[in-house]
C-alpha cells in the first residue's frame, strides 16, 4: 500500500527529487517556501528581506542541480526491470520539472488547459522514448533520452524519475515529466492594404508533434512578384524510427522551391545508422557581383535547377573496450551522392561560375566522435535546461565531382573539441575545417576556416548572474570564383548592420558580449541585458591586413518566455564608426533573435566545406 501512496504523491507533483524517501519532505519544504514568499511579498520592506535571505527557486533554483556530468543520476538503478512507465505532462505555464508543486495563477492554468493541446501520451511513448516496460534500466540510455526530449522544439523541458519498488527490489517504476512549449505562433505586419504580411505556425498540430508553417506576403508595387507564399510541414519522428520527414512549398520574391526531405541523425552514441534523402526543384533570383568590381549596381539573374541528395552512415563502437574512450566514442563511416542539373543559369565555362555547373558528386568519410553532455542553464536559454556538448570530433572526407567540364577530386578534414576548463574558468569550443577541390594537381574553390568560442561560468551578481561570451572567426578562400565572397555583416561578424561592400575572400572577426540575466520578469518574459563589441577585417585580392578594422559597439536587452515558440525579442542600439555608406554611425534595431544552440559532436553527412 505504501508504494502506491508514494507513486501517487510523485504523480501529483512531488517529482523534484531522485531519492523517493525524500519526496514527502521535499513537498512540504516546497509548499512552505511558496507560502512564505507570498506572505513576504505584501510590503516593500518584507520583499527586501525575502530577497536578502532567499533566491527564487522558479527562476534560479536549477543552477546547482543541473551542474552534473560525471555522476549519472540513473547509475544506482542500473539493471532494474521497468515495471510501469507513467507519463506526466505539466501545464505549459506556471509549473516546472524541478518544482511541480507550483500551479501557476488562474490565467496560466486557463491558457494551459483551454487553449493548448498537450502532446498525445501515445506519441511520447511510441516515438520519443528509447525504453519500454519490461526493459532493463540502462543509465546511459535514460540520460540520453532526457536530452533528446529537451532537444525537440515542442518540449520546453523534460525529466525522468525512477521510483524503486519496496516489495520487489529488482523492479522500478519510471515517471517521465514533460512540459510542452506553447504551440501557436503568429506574426505579420501591415502598412496598407497594398502591402502586408502574415504568418502562422503550429509546432504541435493537435498534439501530434507535427509542425505546420504558413506565411503570405502581398506587395502591390513589387515588380517581380506581388504575392508570396510559403508552407512547410514537418513530422519530427515517424513511428519508432526517429526519422524526420519534411515537405516544403515556397513561392517568394527571390526563391521558388518544392522539396521533400527525410533524415535521421546520430541521436545518441547508441545510434547505429543515420542518413538522409533530399530532393526538389528550385528557382533562385540572385545577386551577381565581382569582388574586385567598383560598380555599386547589383544586377539580378535567375537560376533554376533540379537536385537530389542522399547519404548513409554507420557507427561502430571503439575497438578497445577497456579504453576510457570506449563508452562515449564511436567510429563512423559514411557515403553520400548528390546531383544538380540546371535548367536556367548564367554563362558557364571551364573557369567561370563553377557553382552553376551541372554536376554530380560522390563523397566518403571516416570519422571519430567522442560525445558527452553537461547540463547547464542560462547560456543561450532563459532558464530551460541546456545540454552542453563535451567531447571531440575528427572527420576526413574524400570524393570526386563529375561535371560537364570534366571531373575533379575533393579532399577535406574537420576537427572540433569542446570542454569545460579546469578551475571553473568556463567552457571552450573550437572547430577547424580545411577542404578543396583538386584538378590537375592544383587546388580550386578551397576553404580554410576556424572558430573559437569561449563562455564563462555563471558569475553571481547581486540576485542574479551574468556570463561573458567571446568568439574569434577566421576564413580564407583559396582560388575562389569572382562570384564567391564573404561578408562580415550581421551574424557573420559585425552584428546590427547589412552592408554589401564589406566583402572579400579573407575574413577575421572578433566579437565579445557580456550578458546579464536579470531576476526580473515581465508578463512571464525573462529579461537579459547585454553589451557587445565587434571588430573585423575583410579583403579580397589584397592582404587581409591592408584593410581597415571595421567596428561596432552597442547594448540592448532581450525578452523571452521559454514556454512560447516565437523568437527572443531583442532591442539593440549600436555605434558603427567606419562602415562604408553609413550615413549615421548610430543604428537602432528591434527584431526576433533566434535562440542559439551549441554545436554537437555527432558526425553527419560527408560535405564540402562552405565559404561562409
Amino acid at each position: 500500500m505504501c508504494r502506491y501512496l508514494l507513486l501517487l504523491m510523485l504523480l501529483s507533483g512531488l517529482a523534484s527529487a531522485q531519492n523517493p524517501d525524500s519526496l514527502a519532505t521535499y513537498s512540504r519544504d516546497s509548499i512552505r517556501y511558496t507560502n512564505l514568499k507570498v506572505r513576504m511579498s505584501k510590503t516593500k520592506f518584507s520583499r527586501a528581506i525575502y530577497r536578502l535571505l532567499f533566491r527564487d527557486v522558479y527562476n534560479q533554483g536549477k543552477v546547482t542541480e543541473v551542474k552534473e556530468i560525471e555522476t549519472n543520476p540513473f547509475t544506482e538503478f542500473e539493471g532494474m526491470v521497468i515495471r510501469k512507465i507513467y507519463i506526466r505532462q505539466l501545464n505549459i505555464l506556471g509549473e516546472s520539472v524541478y518544482d511541480t508543486t507550483r500551479k501557476g495563477n488562474r490565467l496560466e492554468r486557463f491558457l494551459s488547459k483551454s487553449v493548448h493541446t498537450n502532446t498525445r501520451e501515445g506519441i511520447i511513448r511510441r516515438s520519443f522514448l528509447l525504453f519500454s516496460e519490461g526493459d532493463d534500466i540502462q543509465a546511459r540510455i535514460f540520460k540520453d533520452n532526457e536530452r533528446l526530449l529537451r532537444s525537440n522544439k515542442t518540449i520546453v523541458d523534460a525529466r525522468i524519475i525512477v521510483v524503486p519498488r519496496k516489495d520487489v527490489t529488482w523492479m522500478a517504476d519510471v515517471v517521465v515529466l514533460v512540459q510542452d512549449a506553447w504551440s501557436l505562433n503568429f506574426g505579420g505586419g501591415f502598412t496598407t492594404f497594398k502591402k502586408f504580411n502574415a504568418k502562422i505556425e503550429d509546432i504541435n498540430v493537435r498534439g501530434t508533434t507535427h509542425s505546420q508553417l504558413t506565411a503570405i506576403r502581398w506587395d502591390a508595387k513589387d515588380s517581380i512578384r506581388k504575392f508570396q507564399f510559403r508552407t512547410i510541414y514537418t513530422i519530427p519522428y515517424i513511428g519508432k524510427t526517429f526519422i524526420t520527414g519534411q515537405a516544403s512549398l515556397i513561392f517568394e520574391r527571390d526563391i521558388k522551391e518544392q522539396s521533400v526531405r527525410f533524415y535521421r541523425r546520430f541521436l545518441t552514441n547508441e545510434t547505429k545508422y543515420a542518413g538522409a534523402f533530399d530532393a526538389g526543384h528550385t528557382t533562385l533570383l540572385q545577386n551577381k557581383r565581382r569582388i574586385d568590381s567598383t560598380d555599386v549596381s547589383i544586377p539580378l539573374y535567375p537560376t533554376e535547377f533540379n537536385y537530389y541528395d542522399i547519404w548513409l552512415g554507420r557507427s561502430f563502437k571503439f575497438p578497445l573496450r577497456n579504453s576510457r574512450l570506449s563508452q562515449n566514442s564511436r567510429i563512423v563511416v559514411a557515403a553520400r551522392h548528390n546531383k544538380y542539373h540546371f535548367k536556367e543559369r548564367p554563362a558557364v565555362a571551364a573557369n567561370l561560375n563553377k557553382i552553376y555547373w551541372n554536376r554530380s558528386a560522390t563523397l566518403v568519410s571516416l570519422g571519430f566522435s567522442n560525445r558527452n553532455y553537461k547540463r547547464d542553464v542560462l547560456i543561450y536559454g532563459f532558464g530551460r535546461t541546456e545540454d552542453v556538448p563535451v567531447g571531440s570530433l575528427f572527420a576526413f572526407t574524400l570524393g570526386q565531382e563529375n561535371t560537364e567540364f570534366g571531373a575533379r577530386g575533393y579532399t577535406g578534414v574537420q576537427y572540433a573539441i569542446g570542454k569545460y576548463l579546469a578551475h571553473n574558468l568556463g567552457y571552450m569550443y573550437g572547430i577547424a575545417n580545411m577542404g578543396t577541390y583538386i584538378k590537375n594537381g592544383a587546388a580550386q574553390q578551397g576553404v580554410i576556416n576556424g572558430q573559437l568560442n569561449y563562455i564563462s561560468n555563471l558569475i553571481p551578481f547581486r540576485y542574479s548572474f551574468f556570463r561573458q561570451f567571446a568568439t574569434i572567426r577566421y576564413t580564407h578562400g583559396i582560388r575562389r570564383d569572382s562570384v564567391d565572397y564573404l561578408n562580415i555583416s550581421g551574424d557573420q561578424g559585425i552584428r546590427g548592420i547589412n552592408n554589401e561592400q564589406l566583402i572579400g575572400t579573407k575574413r577575421l572577426t572578433l566579437g565579445t558580449e557580456t550578458v546579464f540575466f536579470s531576476d526580473k520578469s515581465l508578463l512571464g518574459f525573462r529579461i537579459a541585458y547585454f553589451v557587445f563589441a565587434d571588430i573585423g577585417l575583410v579583403n579580397g585580392v589584397n592582404s587581409l591586413w591592408d584593410g581597415p578594422w571595421f567596428q561596432g559597439y552597442g547594448l540592448g536587452l532581450r525578452l523571452r518566455n521559454e514556454n512560447l515558440t516565437f523568437n527572443t525579442i531583442q532591442l539593440r542600439v549600436g555605434y558603427y564608426a567606419n562602415i562604408p555608406d553609413n550615413y549615421s554611425p548610430w543604428r537602432f534595431g528591434a527584431n526576433g533573435n533566434v535562440p542559439l544552440r551549441l554545436r554537437d559532436f555527432d558526425i553527419s553527412a560527408p560535405s564540402i566545406v562552405p565559404l561562409q
